[in-house]
């Protein structure tokens, strides 16, 4: 899971009343790495990030937080987060997943997952249906992070296969305020919530 420099992350994002933007990326962010460490499926999470406010958090969350070594954006991150996940545990399988999935729950992931066992790639898009949240491979398989603008077709045109459920909780990353207001009937993770609770 890449968690950006939270001064650089989510500046699209404009949050309610007097709610630091830096807040909202780190609540958010925690929120998803809770509901994949709750998940059955889900051996470790591995966070990739430099940030010295979200770094301590996510660990004491008891995610393995790995510093971003290639420091050369997204996808160069992920990739050197699967490979410190696969050399520690080259019998599982990787999952890359967005942070900012604040509606996220466990049952949400573990369904996924029980359906991406089925492929050697799978993909799940986001909810505008062009980017990704959620790209998985099995044991073995290598892994080619695209994300990024129209990453949904990168990732099946390399061979991913999508995943068809609907999985809304899952597929709802947030980059601005009408994202988070449409988040909001789903119901926040405890992070989140309580960031945002009055405003």
């Amino acid at each position: 899971m890449p968690v950006k420099r939270l001064p650089a992350a989510k500046t699209r994002l404009r949050p309610p009343g007097t709610v630091r933007r830096e807040d909202l990326a780190l609540a958010m962010a925690l929120d998803t790495v809770q509901a994949a460490l709750a998940c059955p499926a889900v051996s470790t999470v591995v966070a990739v990030c430099d940030d010295p406010v979200a770094s301590p958090r996510l660990a004491a969350l008891g995610a393995e937080v790995v510093a971003d070594e290639p420091d050369a954006g997204l996808n160069p991150a992920l990739a050197h987060g699967v490979g410190v996940a696969t050399a520690a545990r080259p019998d599982c399988g990787v999952a890359l997943l967005s942070s900012d999935l604040p509606a996220l729950q466990a049952a949400d992931l573990a369904e996924a997952l029980d359906q991406a066992a089925a492929y050697d790639v799978s993909v799940v898009a986001d909810h505008a249906g062009t980017g990704t949240v959620l790209l998985t491979a099995l044991p073995g398989v290598p892994l080619a992070p695209a994300f990024g603008a129209e990453s949904l077709a990168a990732h099946t045109a390399a061979g991913a296969v999508a995943l068809e459920s609907p999985l809304e909780r899952l597929r709802r990353d947030v980059d601005t305020a009408e994202d988070l207001e449409a988040t909001r009937r789903l119901g926040f993770g405890p992070h989140t919530s309580a960031l945002l609770s009055g405003s």
